[in-house]
């Protein structure tokens, strides 16, 4: 007779990272982050049998609500054979049992189950499992879909790209778009330099994150959040800050040989009784040279008033069992054209291949190409990096209390909603 009892850290831990349904969101590391940094009271529990050996295994994490009641959400749950109907089944029913007990009024769950998935060339990939008939037993069990959503309006992204590192190196940089190879080269040429932070440089991670948010309009975290997540990831040798840099004085000189070489190239052309291709030529080296001294000048201001050692990208990955997730990127607005994005993610899909990472996820895209999506350029830029593209299977609510499932989950939404809308205009009319 098996039953769902709370389990120990290491009990949990060496289940769950030796599972193949293991999620950095579904270990203990991440229960603990978000009791001290979300307001969450995590559980760990764990369905065995009369010999005590683990059958499936959940990270629940319970976010509390006013008149003492809660909901339960399994990030990328639950650690389980999800094609053994009988087992999902067993193990949804105790644990709704479990939750009925602390006044639960629902159990979100959002499987790391693919959905569809394609390469980089377009072509489908069918998973090991059959998603479609999970779908079915997991409506059968009791949950409800909350729809396949194209953006990002669930707790975890619905898609994403995943690089598949089974392959060699060369493999995986063949799928690189043309455009994105030359820009890494460029980054190359003007000496863009990518190191590994420490937690010094969360601050200007942060900053960066801030920028980003300015930029995309999103809500970054505060900057504690973002150190209690490095305090408990680096202890365990599972995250990594990576710092995309430039020095401004080594791009300055670059930028001044060329220019003097093509001053030189420039120089050597006849001043009349010019040819066609010689007038198209000396038309074409007078718009560089322009170009170049005006950068010149361009990059001595921003030295002015950044300094001359400038990080301009930072990017948060998290590493767990033989995946590596790119959790946060942060880039700054300025000196895009160095490139330092796309020399900063190559530099990571290097490392983490020689590291041993079977998986490396870019960790959200969307599903909703429309042109006037501003999300979009987000989706082209990932892509270039010709990871395969995968949508999940979503988002599930088991409902344990009808009428207040709906007030916390229609009304209350609606109502704060109402509050915004109501206080924006207040401010536009101020």
């Amino acid at each position: 007779m098996s039953q769902l009892k709370e389990l120990e850290k290491d009990v949990f831990e060496d289940f769950v990272v030796h599972h193949p349904k293991s999620h950095f969101l579904q270990s203990y590391y991440w229960g603990e982050f978000a009791s001290l940094s979300k307001n969450l009271t995590p559980y760990y529990v764990g369905l065995v049998d009369e010999n005590d050996q683990i059958l499936g295994a959940s990270l629940l994490l319970q976010k509390k609500l006013p008149l003492g009641y809660s909901y339960f959400y399994a990030p990328r749950g639950f650690v389980i054979d999800f094609s053994n109907y009988e087992l999902l089944n067993t193990f949804t029913k105790k644990v709704v049992a479990f939750i009925k007990n602390k006044k639960a009024i629902f159990l979100k769950i959002d499987p790391d189950i693919i959905w569809h998935c394609e390469d980089p060339n377009g072509t489908n990939i069918p998973p090991e499992y059959n998603s479609k008939e999970i779908y079915s037993n997991l409506k059968k069990i009791g949950f409800r879909h909350q729809g396949f959503t194209k953006n990002f309006e669930t707790m975890q992204p619905r898609y994403t790209f995943r690089i598949d590192f089974n392959q060699t190196f060369e493999e995986v940089t063949n799928h690189f778009s043309k455009t994105t190879k030359q820009r890494i080269k460029k980054a190359n040429d003007l000496g863009v330099e990518v190191c590994i932070g420490d937690k010094d440089d969360i601050k200007t991670f942060y900053q960066l994150m801030l920028l980003t948010e300015n930029r995309k309009d999103f809500v970054a975290h505060d900057q504690k959040y973002y150190e209690t997540l490095y305090d408990i990831w680096y202890k365990l040798d599972r995250c990594n800050l990576f710092l995309g840099k430039v020095n401004i004085d080594k791009i300055i000189k670059k930028e001044q040989t060329i220019l003097e070489d093509l001053k030189k190239e420039l120089s050597l052309l006849p001043n009349d009784q010019l040819s066609k291709s010689e007038k198209t030529k000396k038309m074409e080296l007078s718009k560089r040279i322009d170009k170049m001294e005006k950068d010149i000048i361009k990059y001595k201001q921003i030295k002015q008033e950044y300094g001359n050692n400038i990080v301009l990208s930072a990017h948060f990955i998290i590493e767990y069992n033989d995946k590596a997730w790119v959790l946060y990127a942060g880039n700054h607005n300025i000196l895009q054209e160095t490139y330092t994005n796309y020399k900063t993610y190559y530099e990571h899909i290097n490392y983490y291949y020689k590291r041993g990472i079977k998986v490396y996820d870019q960790f959200g895209t969307i599903g909703d190409f429309n042109p006037n999506n501003p999300l979009l350029g987000l989706h082209e830029f990932k892509k270039k990096f010709g990871g395969n593209y995968v949508e999940f299977i979503g988002e599930f609510d088991y409902v344990i209390k009808k009428g207040m499932y709906f007030v916390f989950t229609k009304l209350v939404p609606f109502y704060r909603k109402l509050i915004r809308l109501i206080a924006k205009k207040k401010n536009n009319k101020g």
